[in-house]
Parts: C-alpha cells; structure tokens; sequence
C-alpha cells in the first residue's frame, strides 16, 4: 500500500486499485495507519457471510481498526472524521459502501458495492490512474472537503446509500 508501510490482502485488479486508494486517504486525512490496522479479506468461515462483512470473504471489502469500530457500534469518527470519509465516498462516485451507514453499523467496514464488470467500477478505476500520472491529484493531494460541490455530492450520496 504505497505511503503508508504496510499491505493488505484483496482482490487484485481494479478492486485493489479503489481500496488502495481509500485506504490512503483515511491514511493521510483522518489517521496514520499502522500494520494490522488494516484487514483486508478473510477466510468465510470467519466472517458472518449475510452480513456486509461477508465481501471480505472475496477480498472486495477492508475493515479499518475493526477493534476500535465494532460492528454495532456508532459515533467513532468526530464530525471532521465523517466528512472526509462521505467525501472519499463521494469521490469514488458510489462505487463504494461505507459500514458506518447502515442500519447496523459497521464503521470500519468499506466495500465495493457494485457487481464484478460495473462500469461504475471501470470508470473509477481508469480516473483513479489517470490521477497517479497527474502531480496534484489523488490519495495525498490536498483537497477541500468542505466545498459546496463535493458536500452536495457527499450529501447526496449518503441520501442515496441510506435509501437503497
């Protein structure tokens, strides 16, 4: 996982190349991340499978700091926390699902949330690595997540996300 020291188990392919990317901006933007804070897939049988956690089974899905974000549990991230996370969301234009949103909370929980081929998926993927080729843009690039555009596009996603 470059700039942060440690790997983690996933998919390959552009599933690796979305979680990387959300990975490191919860690195750069919210907490430096250490080894082990980070845990990509896990075996099935030590996952509840009908549950959101279950994707990890497939590699599609990280927990981060499972221990400090138990599944249940809600309120772990401070508000400026919430708003570069629904930002990071955001910016990965819904492909992704965050834990913390749903009915029963799982706030370490970040999943692809689009089936394998989505275009959505392609389309991330091809911007994410235009990014790495363009100084200025990408995980470790100063943005402002509290512009009114990318709140609107947070705020929407959320609303979005909740409702499905």
């Amino acid at each position: 996982m470059p700039g942060t020291g440690f790997g983690v188990d996933v998919r390959i392919g552009d599933v690796e190349t979305v979680l990387v990317y959300l990975v490191r901006r919860f690195h750069y933007e919210i907490d430096e991340l250490r080894e082990g804070d980070v845990t990509g897939w896990r075996a099935p049988s030590r996952v509840r499978l009908e549950q959101a956690e279950g994707n990890q089974a497939s590699g599609t899905a990280v927990a981060i700091r499972p221990g400090s974000y138990p599944p249940g549990a809600r309120g772990g991230f401070f508000a400026h926390e919430l708003t570069v996370i629904r930002d990071i969301l955001a910016e990965c234009d819904g492909v992704v699902r965050w834990g913390g949103g749903d009915e029963r909370p799982y706030e370490a929980l970040f999943s692809i949330d689009v089936p394998p081929g989505d275009r959505r998926l392609t389309a991330l993927v091809t911007k994410l690595r235009n990014w790495t080729d363009e100084p200025g843009l990408g995980a470790g690039s100063p943005v402002d997540v509290t512009d009114t555009e990318r709140r609107r596009a947070a705020d929407a996603l959320e609303r979005q996300q909740k409702a499905a």
